[in-house]
């Protein structure tokens, strides 16, 4: 059952900027391309499924660490401007970067530069406020960042987050994962306690949702609601919709096909918030 009142939900994580050069191919060795556009924006998985979360629900709280220079306060300053509220913990290091290459395919290639930075439990962030949010997305931070946001009523992670996840010995209410990427995988035993549910994420053919028992369902991927443009953001932005339908009170098939419209519909934008879906979507 949902509730009428705004859910109250935030994101623990990371961010990157990001610099989009779209082209017709990927150069081959040696060769040189010409980007057909270029543009910059506040991106990485933490900024991206806050924005989609604040799409939403109307505001997002994003816990996050940021590197001390112009392109992080000015990420700090767009995202803001997306509608998230940004509480950032400053880092000597220059704020990491990425470079995105968009082909004509509507497919994203990445090049990430410098160290990522990550929210820890010994910043002076907020964290009391999460004890009573009704969900957390959790990208990126320490043991105790994590343990600091299992105080909300729902915590949602990515596996990318998986070391840190395995330290703070917190149960997941849902993890998310891939069932392809090598990168992203999740077994067994990998955390302690299990989370109580797996995503396992397949692109155009779904995904499959799996209990800590080992009962497994399939979900089918939603259909795009337009000509895709670009595939930046899309897995951020089906956990944001994830998030936002648990903490609704969605069952989690009905907030998996939720999430699953917010990943479809970032495809036919342009970069990751150009089509995200907004708010209150219909449950």
């Amino acid at each position: 059952m949902t509730s009428p009142e705004r859910a109250r939900v935030a994101v623990v994580g990371h961010v990157e900027w990001a610099d989009f050069a779209r082209v017709e191919r990927l150069p081959a060795p040696g060769e040189i391309v010409h980007a057909l556009e270029a543009w910059q924006a506040p991106a990485g998985g933490g900024g991206v499924a806050a924005v989609q979360l604040a799409r939403l629900a109307g505001e997002c709280l994003f816990l996050t660490a940021l590197g001390d220079d112009e392109l992080g306060h000015r990420a700090q300053r767009e995202l803001g401007a997306l509608g998230v509220r940004v509480e950032a913990a400053w880092r000597p290091a220059p704020q990491r970067r990425a470079f995105v290459h968009l082909d004509a395919n509507a497919e994203r290639t990445i090049t990430v530069i410098g160290e990522r930075h990550a929210p820890r439990r010994a910043d002076a962030l907020p964290w009391p406020e999460l004890e009573g949010f009704d969900a957390v997305y959790f990208t990126a931070g320490d043991a105790g960042a994590a343990q600091a946001a299992r105080a909300a009523r729902r915590l949602v992670a990515t596996v990318r987050a998986i070391e840190p996840l395995a330290a703070a010995g917190v149960q997941l209410d849902m993890l998310v994962a891939s069932a392809n990427d090598a990168g992203e995988r999740y077994g067994p035993g990998d955390i302690d306690p299990p989370p109580r549910l797996v995503a396992r994420t397949d692109g155009a053919a779904g995904g499959s949702l799996e209990t800590a028992d080992g009962r497994r369902t399939h979900w089918e991927a939603a259909p795009l609601p337009g000509p895709p443009v670009d595939s930046y953001g899309a897995g951020d932005s089906f956990a944001g919709g994830l998030t936002y339908g648990l903490a609704k009170g969605l069952a989690p098939e009905a907030a998996l096909a939720l999430a699953a419209r917010c990943g479809a519909a970032c495809v036919t934008g342009r970069g990751p918030y150009g089509a995200q879906l907004t708010g209150p979507p219909a449950v």
